[in-house]
């Protein structure tokens, strides 16, 4: 179930000093851009100052732990499906689109077995199929989406959430 993702650092040394230094409304608009879940955003913003990038990386992983069904369905509201464009120019459609841009959707097997597993994750499971797209392949993409497909509900909410975690990580880090 937990995912191999590590974050050794978040984007260039210094995050932890430059969202330290940041405004609070500053503060507040960049931790929503990466996971925008008010109680994650209130324990983040209450555990300033950050004493180094590690204590910032753990806290992302850490904060308002676990996320309720009702935070993740709200977190889930701005991502769209994997291989989806997403459309607008909000923050997390700028973030969704640049995670997604490395993706190779050529392959016709490939495109069809997302289309379709998509399809049925969300019968199975009443939401968009979430998965980190930055760092992965496509074909590693799509074997994880069939695999998830076995998980109980229970068990794929944690995965849910943990894939939320590592997109709040990746996001964060590009904006500071």
């Amino acid at each position: 179930m937990e995912s191999t993702f590590r974050i050794t650092e978040l984007g260039e040394a210094g995050a932890a000093e430059r969202l330290n230094a940041a405004a609070e409304p500053d503060v507040r608009r960049m931790l929503a851009a990466a996971l925008d879940v008010p109680r994650w955003i209130e324990h983040m913003i209450g555990h300033l100052p950050y004493e180094d990038d590690d204590e910032l990386r753990r806290a992302v992983f850490a904060a308002a732990a676990p996320l309720t069904a009702d935070e993740i369905d709200r977190a889930l509201d701005v991502h769209p499906r994997i291989g989806e464009r997403p459309e607008g120019d909000d923050d997390h459609a700028r973030s969704a689109r640049a995670e997604q841009a490395g993706l190779d959707m050529s392959a016709t097997d490939v495109r069809r077995r997302l289309r379709d597993g998509n399809i049925a994750y969300e019968r199975r499971f009443d939401r968009v199929f979430l998965v980190r797209a930055a760092g992965r392949s496509i074909a590693d993409i799509v074997d994880m989406l069939e695999r998830r497909l076995g998980n109980e509900p229970d068990v794929e909410e944690r995965v849910v959430e943990r894939e939320l975690r590592e997109i709040a990580a990746v996001r964060l880090a590009k904006v500071l």
